[in-house]
């Protein structure tokens, strides 16, 4: 039966390198080490377990399900690992190690992005990896330190703390409107081409409220579908149709006349804006260095 002092634990960091990177040559580059010393580790861990972990092809490598499950375990020691470091370092007022934080395309490229190289040049023993995706990321799965995630919040075991918020808008270009006019009423909008978010479960269904409080639906017919918000923004801004989009993604458009906003007395309902981290037993210096951070830059934002 095998035990820990069988297994060499360097090895588990290398492994779930392999797992993220999806491939030996990728996990080699992410740890500076050549591919053949990865392909020894892997066969090397695989024996010290007495198990299959990865299935090796000519062109990929595929995680078995004993893989799987060992990746997990192997991610949260190496979480609560990392955790430790980090405060043991906290003293010395220097970030090190990695950071990954995890957003939602468009806020990662309009907020996060610029935000974190700020942040490296006050720590620049810190360094960052930013994993951008539309869709919800398992922070403990895929090693992610903090998340930031927009709308409401799924039940889970993550702390969370709310930095800010954002509201939607009604918008389309100069040019569409020279070409389609501009609705005073929602009926007649919902009438004119739409761009749209094919990732929602209701692209085509807009819900906006008053700043006295009304609220109403807009249900659009036809419509131009993209699966990232910073697509449909590009195609709006090309004159593609109407869009509903968030006001951190396009104020400065709107700001310069690049976009103008449709039914400007109805926006989305105000939302929040979360950073999400998992609960650990060591407190990390990083994400709460980030959490400021980030906070501060919003701030600076709207002064």
């Amino acid at each position: 039966m095998t035990n820990l002092s069988g297994v060499n634990l360097n090895r588990l960091a290398v492994f779930a390198a392999v797992v993220e990177a999806g491939s030996l040559t990728a996990a080699a580059d992410r740890l500076g080490i050549a591919k053949t010393m990865v392909s020894t580790h892997m066969q090397r861990l695989e024996a010290e377990l007495g198990a299959t972990l990865l299935v090796r092809t000519t062109r990929r490598v595929t995680v078995t399900e004993a893989g799987r499950a060992f990746y997990t375990a192997c991610r949260h020691i190496l979480n609560t690992a990392d955790d430790a470091i980090s405060a043991l370092a906290q003293g010395s007022g220097e970030l090190r190690g990695t950071l990954r934080v995890a957003t939602p395309i468009d806020y990662g490229a309009s907020v996060i992005a610029p935000m974190l190289v700020a942040l490296r040049q006050t720590h620049p023993e810190l360094k960052v990896e930013l994993v951008s995706a539309d869709r919800l990321v398992d922070l403990v799965a895929e090693g992610v330190d903090v998340a930031i995630r927009l709308g409401r919040l799924v039940d889970s075991s993550y702390r969370a703390v709310k930095i800010g918020g954002f509201v939607k808008w009604l918008v389309a270009s100069p040019g569409f409107i020279d070409t389609w006019g501009k609705p005073a009423k929602a009926e007649a909008l919902a009438k004119l081409p739409f761009v749209a978010m094919s990732a929602l479960t209701k692209p085509l269904v807009v819900s906006v409220e008053s700043k006295r409080g009304a609220k109403r639906t807009i249900r659009f017919n036809a419509g131009f579908f993209a699966d990232t918000a910073p697509t449909c923004r590009a195609a709006t801004l090309a004159g593609g149709g109407v869009a509903f989009l968030t006001d951190f993604s396009i104020g400065d458009d709107v700001a310069a006349g690049r976009l103008v906003r449709l039914l400007p007395e109805w926006s989305g309902p105000p939302t929040g804006i979360h950073a999400v981290f998992p609960s650990a037993r060591y407190p990390v210096p990083m994400v709460r260095v980030f959490i400021d951070a980030l906070k501060a830059h919003l701030e600076r934002d709207v002064v």
